[in-house]
């Protein structure tokens, strides 16, 4: 089911979401949240969603894109469930993303660590460690990022960066593309 994704000003989108127990995340409740966060996600066209995003103050994420018209300069990313996920950095490579959210109508400029480890469990329960770099860390932290009760306008440090999506497609865009090739060709996937 396709739930509504709240606001900026919304209370729960600034609330630190609750670890998930074992049992509360082999629940039924909780797995038909998790399949209706994926479904959210992917009808919004969203890289990503978190359960505060769907009104649910559990710490569990969701990141996954296949082709998509709101990002068509991202790589594609499997679908992840990441439940009472922790991040470290791997070192202090930073690099300056654009980004949107789901709950915010605008995007911009904000500085993203360009290496990442995420240890998290699966959907099932089972824990796994993954490494992401480039805009899928910043994804991936962006995500995070709701889980804690924080959005991208508590990031972006230079708000002339800021645009609505249109005017980002329009004016922005390009120059973004520039500037984040470098750091799509050092980290991402390559394509066989």
């Amino acid at each position: 089911m396709i739930r509504a994704i709240p606001q900026i000003g919304h209370p729960v989108l600034r609330r630190s979401c609750e670890p998930v127990s074992a049992d509360e995340l082999s629940s039924s409740e909780v797995q038909t949240l998790i399949d209706d966060m994926i479904e959210t996600m992917r009808d919004a066209e969203g890289a990503g969603i978190a359960a505060n995003q769907v009104g649910v103050s559990l710490r569990i994420c969701v990141i996954g894109l296949e082709s998509n018209d709101r990002y068509p300069y991202k790589p594609p990313i499997p679908l992840t469930v990441l439940v009472n996920p922790e991040l470290s950095f791997i070192d202090d490579a930073i690099y300056l993303n654009n980004e949107g959210c789901l709950s915010v109508p605008i995007r911009g400029d904000l500085p993203r660590q360009m290496n990442i480890d995420v240890g998290a469990l699966d959907r099932d329960g089972n824990h796994f460690a993954r490494t992401y770099r480039g805009l899928t860390a910043g994804t991936v932290q962006h995500e995070i990022d709701h889980l804690n009760g924080m959005l991208i306008v508590d990031r972006i440090e230079d708000t002339r960066t800021m645009s609505t999506w249109a005017m980002f497609q329009e004016h922005k865009m390009d120059r973004y593309l520039e500037r984040i090739r470098p750091a799509i060709e050092a980290t991402e996937p390559k394509e066989a």
